[in-house]
């Protein structure tokens, strides 16, 4: 498979995991307004420093207005990270290899940014629970439709790859931010607010009825275990890792010996495997996902050399 094949069928699910990913960020942050009301820039901020474009977004916008920070995250096209301008180019990345993922996969993720692109950022408060809650729902139906449609070859092990990543780095961003910044005040922590602040997160990832099924109350303890390190439900950081760890297998060549890429999701998986979350909140919930998230940089920054970096020509070659 061409390395460009490769790059735009990664990308495509990267991007449409970042979408709906940054959806649930806004969804935790409407529930939790509507049941908590108070400072209302305190609640909105967060989501900006999550994305770390405080600057870009000051560029355009004078205060953390739930107006702005929506228009900002969802459909301004000048920002990079926003959910529409994710969409245009996992659609992009989609339309230039056509000929290698099925013609419903094509079909769902241009209905998608159609309906995009037709959606007014003057919502009600009603409506923009739903349409994030849409927004979510696409993502889903695209997964289904990539999972029932497309032969198990490279091109579906790239998309799968990129999925996963990009969804590992996201829950992990999404417990961070909460167990930063959604609170009012650590005296909180271990109050009916802080259950329900835990629930909304839970919820935002589909996570709720599962955490449910398996534990009877919320506890930090029990949360960090069931989304950063069960290795059984699909958004938690472990199952992420694991499957990205699967797809390099499957596409790195069999005489190719163990890559860096590898090494290093080998690496994080062990690290989750090894510990416990009596271990992680001791040692800072917060430094432990912001050493996940480097982690994650290292290694889609190994992905993109080992399979996408353009190899320079040897004087032979040139």
């Amino acid at each position: 498979m061409l390395s460009r094949v490769a790059n735009s069928i990664y990308w495509m699910t990267r991007y449409v995991e970042r979408a709906e990913s940054l959806a649930r960020f806004v969804d935790v942050t409407l529930n939790v307004a509507l049941d908590q009301p108070g400072d209302v820039e305190a609640q909105w901020q967060p989501l900006v420093l999550a994305t770390g474009d405080e600057k870009q977004f000051f560029e355009r916008y004078s205060s953390y207005t739930p107006d702005n920070v929506l228009r900002f995250l969802t459909f301004d096209r000048d920002y990079d990270g926003s959910i529409i301008t994710s969409l245009s180019i996992a659609r992009e990345n989609a339309r230039t290899v056509r000929e290698v993922i099925s013609s419903e996969a094509w079909e769902v993720l241009n209905e998608f940014y159609l309906m995009l692109k037709r959606a007014s950022t003057k919502l009600g408060i009603a409506d923009e629970i739903e349409f994030f809650n849409q927004v979510k729902r696409y993502g889903h139906l695209l997964d289904g439709v990539l999972q029932s449609t497309m032969t198990r070859d490279l091109g579906w092990w790239f998309a799968h790859m990129g999925r996963y990543l990009e969804r590992a780095d996201k829950t992990s961003r999404i417990i961070d931010v909460k167990y930063f910044t959604l609170l009012p005040s650590p005296t909180d922590v271990d109050t009916t607010l802080d259950d329900l602040v835990w629930s909304a997160v839970l919820r935002s990832v589909d996570a709720f009825e599962m955490y449910r099924k398996r534990y009877h109350s919320l506890t930090l303890s029990r949360i960090v275990s069931f989304m950063v390190l069960d290795a059984e439900f699909p958004r938690s950081v472990h199952f992420c890792v694991r499957e990205v760890g699967k797809a390099l297998r499957k596409i790195t060549p069999a005489n190719a010996g163990e890559s860096y890429a590898i090494s290093l999701v080998q690496e994080i998986e062990s690290q989750l495997t090894g510990a416990t979350a009596s271990g992680i909140i001791n040692n800072g919930v917060h430094e432990f996902i912001d050493s996940m998230q480097q982690d994650f940089n290292r290694l889609g920054a190994s992905i993109n050399e080992s399979f996408f970096a353009r190899r320079k020509l040897s004087t032979a070659e040139q």
